[in-house]
């Protein structure tokens, strides 16, 4: 995790991050789970349960808050369903004298009303930050940066919850001149053995 001058303690981020790969981890045999394709697999991370539970929610926002804030960065957007409630939690944790602002990226931009590709009042001539569930691949990511980025928005960084360490996201969106940090770096044979998956299953994660 990059360096900044958040007052966090790392330790209490990792701790963090375990809590809501705990709270987001679903196993096959809880349920039955399935990849896009309808084929069963051994687990998932559903980040929406942890966030969008009144236990965790505060502290995620708090955490996330004073992240960014100590990146100097005092705005957020976020892209699908993952990151809508991380760009709640981050305005309800920011400081009362600093209050940060929040937008919701469309996929296009709506044909009435506003017409408006962001949504929100985010401002144009200072920097904000990309914030999501999930870095896997890094497209989606990539293509919300190219979003916001085509609206006149100047992208600082990405902000994740959680970092796939095997899937290259990372390194997508730092060759892009991006800073990335994540609450917890997960590794795949660590991920599926902790998710108690037999020998050949894969897992997968939900957005």
């Amino acid at each position: 995790m990059a360096s900044d001058s958040s007052s966090v303690p790392e330790s209490a981020l990792t701790r963090l991050g375990h809590v809501l790969y705990q709270r987001a981890l679903v196993r096959r045999e809880d349920e039955p789970i399935t990849d896009p394709r309808g084929q069963p697999i051994g687990w998932l991370l559903d980040t929406r349960t942890p966030m969008l539970d009144g236990d965790v929610f505060p502290e995620i926002g708090s955490v996330l808050a004073e992240r960014l804030l100590g990146r100097d960065v005092d705005q957020v957007a976020g892209f699908g369903y993952g990151a809508f409630p991380m760009v709640c939690a981050v305005l309800a944790g920011g400081p009362p004298e600093r209050p940060l602002r929040g937008g919701f990226i469309r996929e296009r931009r709506k044909a009435y009303g506003r017409r408006r590709l962001v949504e929100g009042p985010l401002d144009r001539s200072r920097p904000v930050a990309l914030v999501d569930d999930i870095l896997n691949s890094g497209r989606s990511a990539a293509r919300a940066v190219a979003l916001l980025r085509s609206d006149g928005f100047q992208v600082a960084g990405v902000m994740t919850l959680f970092n796939f360490t095997w899937s290259g996201g990372r390194a997508r969106l730092e060759a892009d001149g991006l800073w990335v940090e994540s609450l917890l770096e997960l590794n795949l044979r660590e991920n599926t053995r902790a998710a108690a998956a037999p020998s050949g299953d894969t897992g997968a994660a939900v957005g």
